[in-house]
């Protein structure tokens, strides 16, 4: 009940130009949450974060998903949303941490892919076992462990493009490929053998802050994947049933 309660009040009490949309401006027991309603809330929530570095649709995307998995209850910690941008230099920083509740990024950073998806660019995923590539879609983060990396984070992947993740010990770990010296005498950031490895530097804390339930998307504008993926596309037009009226203080 909390969760879904989150999910329509941040869509049925949004402040827009100083008007606040809610249950009385909608039919009877049942809202519609619109597509201009999600698209008004998603660039208000774009720009509050302020930060040029994320991509705008890699953002958005993850955004959709983030409601459909909430809405579905299957986000135990909808505190937070980490977004991967696939689709940019791995020198830039392409890993953010965003605080859904105050509409904050937290931690962004370098971060590595898969060595058979590409050199700075990646360009090629899989979700196959040995492939060595990166994987995109929405996943779930699980337990921590002690691994050859040290402390190491499990995934679940939760699609079609991702759901063997656990099966190729796809996790996240710090490695010393990832970071500004590595780029500096390589050209290029190092690459893993499909995990989002992360820089040491606030590595632990980060992992820690994000275990246990919380979503982490990686994003990459792949034709097949953005076609056929139920939560990049989840459609915000549906009928929302209400627990009575929602009014404004």
């Amino acid at each position: 009940m909390i969760k879904k309660g989150f999910f329509l009040l941040c869509f049925l009490l949004i402040n827009l130009g100083g008007q606040t949309i809610n249950a009385a401006s909608l039919r009877p027991n049942i809202g519609v949450v619109n597509f201009e309603d999600f698209k008004a809330y998603a660039e208000r929530f774009y720009h509050t974060l302020g930060d040029s570095d994320l991509d705008y649709k890699a953002f958005e995307t993850a955004l959709k998903g983030y409601l459909k998995l909430q809405e579905e209850g299957q986000i135990e910690d909808n505190s937070l949303l980490t977004v991967i941008d696939m689709s940019i230099s791995a020198n830039r920083n392409r890993f953010f941490l965003i605080d859904v509740k105050n509409q904050k990024i937290i931690h962004k950073s370098i971060v590595a892919h898969g060595r058979n998806s590409g050199g700075e660019f990646a360009k090629d995923f899989s979700n196959k076992i040995g492939s060595f590539k990166s994987s995109i879609g929405f996943y779930r983060t699980a337990e921590t462990y002690s691994g050859k990396h040290g402390l190491s984070l499990r995934l679940d992947g939760l699609e079609f493009s991702n759901n063997n993740a656990r099966e190729r010990a796809i996790v996240i770990h710090a490695a010393d490929y990832v970071s500004a010296g590595f780029i500096k005498q390589n050209g290029r950031l190092g690459r893993s053998l499909g995990c989002p490895s992360l820089p040491k530097k606030d590595y632990n804390q980060i992992v820690h802050k994000i275990k246990n339930g919380s979503l982490l998307f990686i994003y990459y504008p792949e034709d097949n994947y953005l076609k056929n993926s139920s939560l990049a596309n989840y459609s915000i037009l549906k009928e929302a049933k209400l627990n009575g009226p929602l009014t404004s203080q």
